[in-house]
């Protein structure tokens, strides 16, 4: 990253973009049946072309039984019919690009499901075959093999093992519908380049790549013994998170892309510990850019959001790498809610907005938060469609709640995400008529108002996107920050109304999350941009 301000002329769109995850089953329904679908992502791309935003990345719409919500694939190489077809994706393809946006499809490298021909060919094929050799097959201990060959956890809960008809364990670190495929295995290297480049020959602007720190298995398969956490950040010498050979992987991936024109680009879905493991999966020969979950998790207060953001952008910019930046998605809880809900949660939801946006980089829009939408957090049980919530018996497996269908117009569900009455797939909260993009369109004082506005000035500001920043000093809960040559960025981080610093006394207010007080102090909870 170098030290001229904004962002080169001839620069990859990825390092600046401001990218919309679509979730296709709670984005637009087209066709009443109560799932959302590839018609209906492709009647809304005018709103998103309005919005603002630079690309869209869709969740997985491959044919999938949907055990995990699409992310155990049947077939990489199709279109769940639920959503579609693949003249669909053809078709959304053509308008999105029409409209001037990218798109970035799902990638899961780490599992097929188990209807997929190849795992069903190898639960019909002896132990030691070909075709179980995609997978991680293993005898079990004990004296008949009754015992899981080791005490690896799934991610969703209970053991991360289930036993073949024939006897033999088969791995699946997440649902047993689930199961690992062996990266080891030259077959499956090269089945997952064929797929990229049958995406990629359809004009597919680039790929998010799930559990990306994944894949890659101790051949020892040691016992975690208490050791190693199943979930969360990886740590460094996990048996199956975060390890070296995974590395190979991706740059065998990078060696496809680039052969291809148009600034492809790789996303990956890193969890990791810091920034610098984060880092490696980012140099000039791996992947492009890496979901950025040390500024997700922060906390909200001025130390811990500083640490977070210095801590990102030294470690990726020893690797030449953006960062990006990102507040919510389809796997935690929405960010209104875990900034405190209700109105709290509502004003430094805006306040994050526009610290997210200012940043150097790019940066993620997670469906609805463009609208404020807190976490569903009262979905009855039998409803619930999270894996992990019946594999654990409701201790965990909530991440339906930030999966509800998004509202768009009307007084009372469905709110317009479908034709007709019918009910979407996980029921909207009647309060939501207030939060529809209807209701929105016309109140500048919205959420809506806000992100149009932020990603307006965003585009038309030579400072944002890509570049670097410098940090003014600040007092208590104040953060500030230049983008050179002339944008700063004062977020009041605290409860109490405080002064800008003296860097932005001359500027001029160019939008601010919340109106100021009548004296130019920030009211707590308040971000504000400047051109000085």
């Amino acid at each position: 990253m170098g030290d001229e301000p904004g962002q080169p002329v001839d620069a990859p769109w990825w390092r600046s973009a401001v990218i919309y995850q679509i979730y296709p089953r709670s984005f637009a329904d087209s066709d009443g049946d109560g799932i959302g679908d590839l018609p209906g992502i492709r009647a809304r791309l005018p709103y998103l072309r309005e919005l603002g935003v630079d690309a869209v990345w869709i969740s997985p719409f491959y044919p999938s039984p949907m055990a995990d919500a699409g992310y155990d694939v049947s077939d990489y190489r199709d279109v769940e019919p639920i959503f579609g077809t693949l003249a669909d994706a053809d078709a959304l393809l053509t308008e999105a690009h029409a409209l001037g946006l990218k798109v970035i499809v799902d990638l899961v490298p780490n599992h097929t499901s188990d209807e997929h021909e190849w795992f069903r060919a190898a639960l019909d094929a002896p132990p030691g075959s070909p075709e179980r050799a995609r997978y991680m097959f293993r005898d079990g201990r004990g004296e008949h093999g009754e015992i899981p060959p080791n005490d690896w956890i799934s991610n969703f809960g209970g053991a991360a093992w289930t036993r073949a008809a024939d006897g033999q364990w088969y791995l699946h670190l997440f649902d047993s519908k689930q199961p690992d495929l062996d990266w080891t295995n030259p077959e499956v290297v090269a089945e997952f380049e064929s797929i990229l480049r049958f995406w990629l020959d359809r004009g597919i602007d680039g790929f998010r790549i799930d559990v990306a720190h994944g894949l890659a298995k101790d051949p020892e398969m040691p016992d975690l013994e208490g050791n190693w956490a199943t979930g969360g950040p990886a740590v460094e010498g996990h048996p199956h998170w975060d390890r070296d050979e995974v590395h190979e992987v991706y740059r065998g991936w990078r060696r496809v892309t680039d052969a291809y024109a148009g600034d492809r680009v790789f996303v990956g879905e890193v969890w990791v510990q810091t920034p610098e493991q984060l880092a490696r999966y980012l140099r000039g020969d791996e992947l492009h850019t890496a979901f950025n979950f040390t500024y997700l998790l922060a906390g909200w207060d001025a130390k811990s959001l500083r640490t977070a953001i210095d801590d990102s952008i030294d470690a990726l910019s020893a690797v030449g790498a953006p960062a990006t930046w990102v507040l919510s998605n389809h796997d935690v809880v929405r960010h209104v809610t875990r900034y405190g809900g209700g109105d709290l949660g509502n004003h430094r939801a805006r306040a994050a907005t526009l610290l997210t946006l200012a940043l150097p980089g790019g940066a993620y829009v997670y469906q609805g938060e463009e609208l404020g939408l807190p976490e569903v957090v009262d979905l009855p049980p039998e409803l619930r469609q999270d894996p992990a919530f019946g594999r654990t018996q409701g201790e965990d497996g909530f991440r339906d709640g930030c999966r509800v269908p998004i509202p768009w117009s009307g007084e009372a569900p469905p709110f317009g995400f479908g034709p007709g009455s019918g009910q979407p797939w996980l029921p909207q909260p009647a309060d939501w008529a207030a939060l529809t993009v209807e209701k929105q369109q016309g109140d500048p004082a919205s959420m809506l108002a806000l992100y149009r506005s932020a990603l307006e000035l965003r585009r038309d500001r030579p400072e944002l996107g890509d570049g670097t920043m410098s940090w003014i000093d600040t007092d208590g809960e104040l953060l500030a920050f230049r983008r050179d040559p002339g944008f700063v960025c004062v977020v009041n981080v605290g409860g109490e109304p405080a002064p800008p610093p003296d860097a932005v006394r001359d500027g001029a207010l160019l939008l601010s999350s919340d109106p100021l007080e009548p004296d130019g102090r920030l009211p707590g909870a308040t971000s504000a941009w400047y051109a000085v």
